[in-house]
């Protein structure tokens, strides 16, 4: 079969958009869902989905000034590819020496120490897509008013903590707009493919 990448990619979202259905997503949300399913191989998140009503709007804003992204994996970073073909530089800190010293001098998780060392350069993305504490350490920030990006993702996966956190984000009163998937499922690979659907947006928009 000589069928190209991108042809490939076009039909796998031409079915997705088909099997989802009826849906109360905008077009630019469906997008993004389109893109965690792509990226995931799981219809669920049609379901599970959630957006601040001006998430995207201010996620594109973010990516089109060029901001700085903050993945609390190296997975999630690695994956974020288009948004770095926009400009935008991402960043992990939770390997960093620093932070591995200071988690284990007090006893709490690298992400929580890493999402308070990114709250000092200003990030315009958080992308969660591994740890709950990441994600509460970033909402206390943001409610405390130590970080103020213009949107924060939190997608965590797994089994304790990660299905409160997102209820915690989507329940807080945070000035701040969210992208989230209800439950226990999530990723790196999820925050990444969000963060990409985003920079496809901001790029529609640069080009007219």
């Amino acid at each position: 079969m000589n069928i190209s990448p991108s042809e490939i990619e076009l039909k796998s979202f031409e079915i997705i958009k088909r099997r989802i259905g009826e849906h109360s997503f905008s077009e630019e949300e469906l997008s993004i869902v389109i893109r965690v399913i792509h990226a995931t191989g799981d219809l669920d998140y049609a379901r599970n989905m959630r957006f601040h009503p001006k998430a995207v709007e201010s996620g594109v804003s973010a990516i089109e000034e060029r901001c700085l992204i903050v993945s609390d994996t190296e997975m999630g970073k690695a994956g974020m590819t288009k948004a770095r073909s926009m400009g935008c530089e991402v960043r992990c800190f939770v390997h960093d020496s620093d932070v591995i010293a200071e988690a284990r001098d007090l006893g709490v998780t690298r992400s929580v120490i890493a999402i308070r060392k990114a709250a000092r350069y200003r990030p315009g993305i958080v992308a969660i897509g591994n740890s709950p504490t990441a994600l509460i350490e970033a909402i206390k920030l943001i409610e405390k008013g130590v970080m103020s990006p213009k949107l924060i993702i939190g997608v965590p996966v797994g089994f304790v903590m990660a299905a409160e956190s997102k209820e915690m984000l989507v329940r807080s009163s945070l000035p701040i707009p969210y992208i989230t998937s209800l439950g226990n499922k999530g990723g790196s690979t999820v925050a990444a493919a969000i963060v990409n659907g985003l920079a496809v947006l901001a790029g529609d928009d640069e080009r007219g």
